[in-house]
């Protein structure tokens, strides 16, 4: 896609590998609406690229609404939507029910709600980009956090109905999906994160680099963990093999 103008919302802009992407595509020439719930990381973010704060949820069907409607005051409309806001709760049937709602509503509903308002102007339009966060544990899966691992898969099913469904008619979706990332939330993901995420962990501003170079030639998938494809194909072949694979790494982690 065309950046230099485009008119970009950032959900989760406020920190992490969202506030790397609202950088890296503000360098390129968007105009970037920054979202986040924590209202000053989303003002100073949007201060430093010059681009809108627009704080609050981007989860529930009000706030999705509001985002929506305050980005379209700003930028005239949305060309490119990037759904990254996302929390990772951990446990597994014994996490706490209102864990295993959270994880729904953000890393899951949020896109479903956003897809709601965002596709029927982009069908008229005839071109409109989405963008998911939705990180390699939705391809693969997240020991020790079953909510995070759950809502994530769903999240990856969305994009590619979403991908299937209107690719032919001018909408594009791509699913990011990274392994590790040095931001606030792998430091919350215990011995699983000490183990398997940070020997291998990028920079948010490197991951956003591939990203948004990614988003002109539009593939599915977007992975800078390049290991992670390899991963996904021999879940696929040999699904026994891997969840073998899978059970010794658990050990580890017991």
């Amino acid at each position: 896609m065309q950046l230099d103008g485009a008119g970009v919302v950032v959900t989760g802009g406020g920190n992490g590998i969202g506030a790397a992407l609202v950088r890296e595509l503000a360098a390129r020439g968007a105009r970037v609406v920054v979202n986040d719930l924590d209202g000053d990381a989303a003002r100073r973010v949007a201060e430093e690229v010059g681009g809108t704060a627009v704080p609050g949820d981007a989860a529930s069907e009000d706030g999705v609404e509001r985002l929506i409607a305050s980005a379209r005051d700003a930028l005239g409309e949305i060309d490119l939507y990037c759904a990254n806001a996302g929390i990772a709760p951990i446990g597994g049937p014994d996490a706490a029910e209102g864990d295993w709602e959270r994880a729904w509503q953000v890393n899951v509903m949020s896109h479903v709600r956003a897809a709601r308002l965002l596709v029927g102007p982009w069908l008229e339009r005839g071109h409109g980009h989405f963008l998911s966060t939705v990180s390699a544990a939705g391809m693969l899966m997240s020991l020790g956090a079953a909510p995070y691992s759950v809502s994530k898969h769903a999240a990856f099913s969305f994009a590619e109905w979403m991908s299937a469904t209107y690719g032919h008619r001018g909408i594009t979706v791509q699913c990011l999906c990274p392994q590790g990332v040095r931001t606030d939330m792998i430091e919350n993901t215990g011995r699983m994160g000490e183990l398997l995420l940070k020997p291998n962990a990028m920079e948010a501003a490197e991951v956003a680099r591939i990203t948004v170079d990614a988003l002109g030639d539009g593939r599915f998938l977007i992975l800078p963990h390049a290991e992670v494809a390899k991963y996904y194909a021999h879940r696929g072949a040999d699904t026994d093999h891997w969840l073998a694979g899978m059970r010794e790494l658990q050990k580890k982690l017991d």
